[in-house]
């Protein structure tokens, strides 16, 4: 079954490749070159391409920050000042005693895009709402697998097992039925990818018989409309005219995919670009007067995640020793200049989940020579480590990571081979079929429940949708999440994650290395805030003068 998923699941990645090159040969029918931008354009250096222009399809940090809050809207959104969960497309909503019924009232002034491929005859309603969010919980839903079924956010924090059904009350109310209460429920439905799809869209696919595209020529309600995807190349958004927020200032925005991060920079200096994601040269950029340096505390962790279904991970002697030959500190150093700090667990210390009881593993080459040595390995072995290969907050430089990982982990007779010759859809889609057998990766919180750095990443059901790069299922660890969110108790929340912890530094199904910060570089004439500390980077406020 699992085997006919991704089958299903390639299949539609190659229909995702052949459309953009169809649009890439289309594309001279309306494309304009990046040099006929008007002054009310804004171009972004990103650091790699979407594998899917639908939120619900995907969790990659690239992705999200390409596609999430530049075309979409969610019921409820995280407010940029505190944090707090606020209205958005929902005006209103309201919780019964018992935490297992939640109605929301929707707004009655939320226009879809109208695009070169769809015109919306009606404003956002109840049946959108249903239609989103039936179609990924119900496997019988006629949009259900065209994209291969996949909805791993959802399906890793169990999405289908908590909600019991979604009613329609009237066209603008809605009402959530859950199988339990749980506490992280409507943080969830704050996240990048609880996006509001347009039922009437999906009518209009469902009558051409063209239900992939519903994940690859978008249509929301969000700030910007889609235009065109140049592979490998550009994405170009236009201004949604309609849109029912504040009017965007912004009429062109474009994505200019760019995976070399001095190439990034090149195109700054050279006004090729006004935004760039994951800047270098950090010094270069504040002394040059029209430049300025942006960074944002994240909820973030950078790790070494042991495929615990191969040996010799399978062995937890092993990846404990593995642990212990790793010097943290001087990662830190190298890779991230000091601005970062060194991870004792997969919570950052500013998270009021964060145990400071739980130490971690300390750099300790006897330790690790011991434990290898009665894991069965006295005269070391030999390992793949595969490298991320762009660049993210919780690791600017994989490749290099790996490199002083390989030179610590000689020292007790293990040798590394590096694998660095993927590009990122494939190499994110290798790891989901779980042939790596460690990875240099990380995870950016989508919100500030503790439960986000826990259930999406290594919780059983995570492991069933390839989001858990660990393999690893543990009940008596799942059990202490449950138990976390059956309460609103923060001190009882607090006593099970502490346990979950301890599993983690037991069992070590990946190895913690750092949290940091997130950077961004922008030519000072770009104005508005676009990096938050959790969830994808938003151009809806930023303006250009």
């Amino acid at each position: 079954m699992m085997k006919s998923k991704l089958s299903r699941s390639f299949s539609q990645m190659k229909q995702f490749n052949l459309l953009g090159l169809l649009l890439l040969l289309l594309s001279g029918c309306y494309g304009e070159d990046k040099g006929s931008l008007s002054a009310n354009s804004v171009i972004y250096c990103a650091e790699g391409s979407p594998e899917s222009f639908n939120p619900q399809t995907v969790t990659s940090g690239t992705t999200i920050d390409a596609i999430s809050y530049q075309l979409y809207d969610r019921l409820i959104s995280f407010q940029t000042k505190d944090n707090e969960i606020g209205p958005s497309l929902a005006k209103s909503w309201h919780v019964t005693r018992d935490g297992k019924m939640i109605t929301f009232y929707l707004r009655k002034d939320v226009s879809f895009h109208q695009t070169d491929y769809f015109t919306p005859t009606r404003s956002l309603n109840a049946d959108d709402v249903l239609f989103s969010f039936n179609r990924l919980l119900d496997p019988g839903h006629n949009f259900h697998f065209v994209s291969g079924g996949k909805y791993p956010f959802f399906q890793s924090v169990g999405f289908s097992s908590l909600v019991d059904d979604i009613e329609k009350i009237n066209d603008y109310t809605v009402r959530f039925k859950l199988s339990r209460a749980d506490s992280s429920f409507l943080a969830n439905l704050a996240t990048d990818f609880a996006v509001i799809l347009s039922a009437e869209y999906a009518g209009q696919l469902a009558a051409e018989d063209n239900h992939q595209k519903i994940d690859l020529l978008p249509v929301g309600t969000g700030p910007y409309k889609f235009k065109e995807y140049r592979v490998g190349s550009l994405i170009r958004y236009y201004r949604h005219e309609n849109y029912w927020r504040d009017q965007v200032a912004i009429e062109q925005l474009v994505y200019d995919i760019t995976p070399s991060k001095t190439g990034r920079l090149t195109k700054l200096l050279a006004n090729e670009c006004d935004v760039i994601a994951y800047p270098v040269a950090h010094e270069k950029i504040t002394e040059h007067a029209n430049l300025t340096l942006e960074a944002v505390t994240s909820f973030n962790v950078s790790y070494l995640g042991f495929n615990t279904q191969k040996p010799p991970f399978d062995n937890k002697l092993v990846r404990q020793a593995i642990a212990y030959a790793i010097n943290k500190q001087a990662i830190i150093d190298a890779i991230y200049f000091g601005h970062a700090e060194v991870a004792k667990s997969l919570l950052p210390a500013s998270s009021w989940a964060h145990d400071r009881s739980i130490a971690g593993h300390g750099f300790s080459i006897s330790k690790a020579k011991a434990l290898l040595a009665q894991a069965g390995y006295p005269d070391g072995l030999t390992m793949d480590i595969w490298a991320l290969p762009v660049q993210r907050a919780y690791n600017p430089n994989a490749l290099t990571t790996a490199k002083l990982i390989q030179a610590d982990l000689q020292q007790i007779g293990v040798t590394v081979n590096i694998v660095s010759n993927y590009e990122w859809s494939t190499f994110s889609r290798l790891l989901a079929r779980g042939e790596h057998q460690a990875v240099l990766l990380g995870w950016s919180a989508d919100h500030p429940d503790p439960d986000n750095f826990f259930t999406p990443i290594l919780s059983c059901a995570s492991m069933n949708t390839g989001n858990n790069r660990a393999f690893w299922c543990d009940p008596t660890f799942d059990n202490f999440l449950y138990q976390s969110l059956q309460t609103t108790n923060t001190r009882e929340r607090k006593k099970h994650y502490a346990q979950a912890l301890r599993i983690l530094s037991e069992e070590v199904p990946l190895l913690p290395i750092a949290h940091s910060r997130r950077y961004q570089a922008r030519h000072k004439n770009v104005q508005g805030e676009l990096l938050h500390p959790f969830g994808g980077i938003d151009f809806s406020g930023v303006s250009k003068n």
